[in-house]
């Protein structure tokens, strides 16, 4: 009990050290990384039933060269991708947003290190040492945040496309 009790204290440390940004960033990388878990999921389970699926309906078809069956073919291809892409593109949104909001901690860290500068003057470093830690520490963690973010959603986005390509090769029409 003892470890999870010092680890709660080290993370509410942390958010204290960072300032209320670093919470938004906190909140922003869980649902990130929320949705990062559930595509892995969906990869590892729901996507190989929803492919049997299409391709059983689709070897289940006595009509697999007309225009229209080509039109249905087109139409299978299309749901198994939009369901392949499913968030992804808000996975990659929230990516591009943990810097921006790293860079809006350091702002705000550094409003409130010349806020004391204008009340104390510029000579009490340990007053200003508060500010600079509200100033890095967010753009530390949004910087993580992205890069941990991004490395994954670019793994994401490919195995997605890979595997459209896939299920379009496996419902050849006959020519």
């Amino acid at each position: 009990m003892r470890p999870l009790i010092d680890a709660y204290v080290a993370v509410r440390d942390f958010l204290e050290l960072g300032g209320d940004v670093l919470l938004v960033i906190l909140v922003v990388t869980f649902v990130m990384w929320t949705l990062i878990l559930e595509r892995y999921m969906f990869f590892r389970t729901g996507y190989k039933a929803a492919v049997a699926r299409v391709l059983d309906e689709w070897h289940a078809r006595k009509d697999r060269s007309s225009w229209y069956a080509h039109q249905i073919r087109r139409e299978m291809v299309s749901d198994v991708k939009l369901g392949l892409d499913r968030n992804i593109s808000f996975i990659k949104t929230l990516v591009a947003l943990c810097p921006l909001l790293g860079l809006l901690g350091t702002v705000t860290g550094m409003i409130e290190v010349f806020q004391v500068m204008s009340v104390s003057g510029s000579g009490n470093p340990r007053a200003m040492a508060s500010g600079v830690s509200k100033a890095t520490v967010p753009t530390m963690a949004g910087m993580v945040a992205a890069i941990s973010g991004f490395i994954f959603s670019v793994q994401l986005e490919r195995r997605a496309k890979a595997e459209a390509e896939w299920v379009a090769d496996e419902l050849r029409p006959e020519d």
